[in-house]
C-alpha cells in the first residue's frame, strides 16, 4: 500500500493554520498532516528546516506562519522581513517541485480604488506588514506551480485565544475596555474555517497564481464590532465610533475589499458574508 502524501502546515498554532489542520480529515482525506508550530520547528533555523524537509519530503506546504500584527511589524521592520519574506523564500525554494501555498493579505493594497480589488490589480502597500507580504508574493509567484491566497480579516477560535478579530474584541471587553472602531475603514471579514476549506479545495485542485479568499460582504470595522458584540451579550460590550481620518498611527488603507470571483469559480460552495455565516452558525464559538 502506498504511503499517504505529506502536507506541512506552518503556523499551525495560529488561527488559519489550526483550522487547516482540524479540517484536514474532511477536506484532505488520505493526507498525512504535519502541523508545525514554533515549538515543533523554528522556521528561522534554515539548516533545521532543510533537514526536516529532506527527511519528510512534503508534497504540499501550506505556509501560514507570519508576523501578522501590523504595529509589531511597523516597530521592527527587520524582524518582519525575516519572518515574512526570508522564511517564505526558503520554504518556496525548498518546495520548488512541490505545491506551495502562501497566505497573503488584502493589506498589499492602498485602499484607494473605490471598488473591490481583483487579483490583477497593482499592489501598493502602506504598512511594513503589507510591504513584506507583497515582497513575499513576488518571490512565491516566480514559480508558476505555487499559489498565493490573499485573505482579509479572519475570525474564529484560535488555540491561543487572541488571533481572530473577534477574539481581540472579546479580550478588550473582558478587560472592561471600550474599543474605538472605524466607521469608514472597510474589509471583507471571513470565518477562518471557511478560509481553510476554500484553501484546501484550491490547493488540491492544483490552482496556481493569486486567488482572493474573503467574505462576500463589505463591512466597516464598526459594523464588524456590532456583529461580534451580538455573540457575547454577557460581556456587556461597548465600543465607540471613530474615523480613520482622525487616526494618527501608521497609514491605514480605507477600503481593501476583495473581489473573490476567481476563487468562487473553482469552489464547490459559496463564500459567505460574515452576517450570513453568523446567522447560519449560531453554535460556533465566535
Amino acid at each position: 500500500m502506498a504511503e499517504h502524501p505529506t502536507a506541512w502546515i506552518t503556523g499551525a498554532g495560529g488561527l488559519i493554520g489550526s483550522c487547516l489542520a482540524s479540517g484536514a480529515a474532511e477536506c484532505a482525506p488520505g493526507w498525512r498532516i504535519v502541523s508545525l508550530t514554533r515549538a515543533e520547528l523554528e522556521l528561522t533555523d534554515a539548516a533545521a528546516v532543510r533537514e526536516r524537509f529532506r527527511r519528510e519530503q512534503p508534497a504540499i506546504i501550506l505556509h501560514c506562519a507570519a508576523l501578522s500584527r501590523s504595529p509589531v511589524c511597523q516597530a521592527d521592520p527587520a524582524l518582519a522581513r525575516q519572518l515574512n519574506v526570508e522564511v517564505t523564500a526558503q520554504l518556496a525554494e525548498l518546495a520548488a517541485k512541490q505545491r506551495f501555498i502562501f497566505f497573503s493579505s488584502d493589506l498589499v493594497f492602498d485602499g484607494r480604488k473605490g471598488s473591490p480589488y481583483v487579483e490583477t490589480d497593482a499592489v501598493n502597500p502602506l504598512s511594513v506588514y503589507g510591504e513584506t507580504k507583497a515582497e513575499a508574493e513576488r518571490l512565491v509567484l516566480a514559480n508558476p506551480r505555487h499559489l498565493v491566497v490573499r485573505t482579509s480579516l479572519n475570525g474564529g477560535a484560535s488555540p491561543t485565544g487572541d488571533r481572530g478579530f473577534n477574539e481581540e474584541l472579546r479580550r478588550a471587553w473582558q478587560a472592561g475596555r471600550v474599543p474605538r472602531l472605524f466607521v469608514d475603514e472597510f474589509r471583507c471579514p471571513i470565518a477562518a474555517i471557511v478560509t481553510a476549506r476554500a484553501t484546501w479545495e484550491l490547493a488540491l485542485r492544483g490552482c496556481a497564481g493569486i486567488y482572493h479568499v474573503a467574505g462576500s460582504e463589505r463591512l466597516a470595522r464598526w459594523e464588524i464590532g456590532r456583529l461580534v458584540a451580538g455573540r457575547c451579550p454577557e460581556l456587556r460590550p461597548r465600543f465607540e465610533a471613530c474615523s480613520v481620518k482622525d487616526y494618527r498611527g501608521a497609514p491605514r488603507p480605507p477600503d481593501t475589499s476583495l473581489g473573490c470571483g476567481k476563487a468562487q469559480g473553482e469552489l464547490s460552495f459559496p463564500l459567505p458574508g460574515l452576517t450570513r455565516w453568523l446567522e447560519d452558525n449560531l453554535a460556533a464559538q465566535f
